[in-house]
């Protein structure tokens, strides 16, 4: 059976990390064929939301520790595991959601903060999880991390690994928002339509934008939007959204 799992329908794309044994812990395969479908799937232009949810009881309970066992930590190896993850999402120009529920922790946690929507289901718990195992945080999460929630937070959630609720981790902003766990599926399926259903050239240039901003001063960014915004003109769902305006009727997008 296949470690991660690929449905694609009315332009969503769902992946399913699929090791519900070990609550879809992380291994080298897996990682491998999350950055082939990212790369070489996800950017077709019938694709406009990609979700990243887990099998079973959980989301993703971090790397495999048994994968290295014995082993010491090699640094091309583990860039080359997760760069390919972590940039895909972030490169995409269209929306990825995590839909969270049970355990997001460890790396499975830096690949919910990757993500840029996080809907957690109530029963969902959210933890750093490295220190107790005497590792640093990776995957991502020393630059998502601390842009959600400032340096201090950042440092006493990584520091203390304390287990987040789904409620305290919405407190915190680090997910967008929680839903009943008895109506999750179908809130993460609702959230991804409307998505889907969305000016996704428009939503791709704002993940460009908010990048940008991270490092950007205030003269640059204004600059940058101008740019993308003269780019967003001439798209067809520009064009679609203002007819859609004056008519009085839901725009119908179709991503270009």
């Amino acid at each position: 059976m296949s470690v991660l799992l690929k449905e694609f329908q009315e332009g969503i794309l769902t992946l399913t990390l699929n090791r519900p044994e070990a609550i879809n812990a992380l291994t080298t395969e897996m990682l491998k064929e999350l950055g082939k479908v990212l790369a070489r799937e996800a950017p077709a232009p019938e694709v406009r939301v990609v979700v990243l949810r887990g099998a079973g009881r959980g989301f993703c309970s971090g790397q495999d520790l048994r994968e290295f066992e014995g082993q010491r930590i090699s640094y091309k190896a583990h860039l080359r595991n997760y760069q390919s993850v972590v940039e895909g999402m972030a490169s995409l120009e269209k929306p990825v959601m995590a839909a969270i529920h049970g355990a997001a922790a460890g790396a499975g946690l830096s690949l919910a903060l990757a993500c840029d929507l996080r809907v957690a289901a109530a029963d969902a718990i959210l933890t750093t999880g490295f220190s107790k195992i005497g590792l640093i945080p990776d995957a991502g999460m020393n630059y998502h991390l601390p842009r959600m929630v400032g340096y201090a937070k950042a440092f006493e959630l990584e520091a203390l690994s304390p287990r987040l609720g789904a409620e305290e981790a919405l407190s915190l902003g680090l997910v967008n928002r929680v839903v009943p766990t008895e109506a999750f599926p179908a809130e993460v399926a609702k959230l991804a339509a409307e998505l889907a259903q969305g000016p996704s050239k428009t939503y791709g240039l704002i993940k460009r934008a908010l990048r940008r901003s991270a490092s950007a001063t205030l003269a640059e960014m204004l600059e940058y939007e101008a740019l993308l915004q003269e780019v967003a003109g001439r798209t067809e769902d520009h064009q679609e959204g203002v007819q859609a305006f004056y008519e009085k009727r839901p725009a119908r997008y179709r991503g270009r």
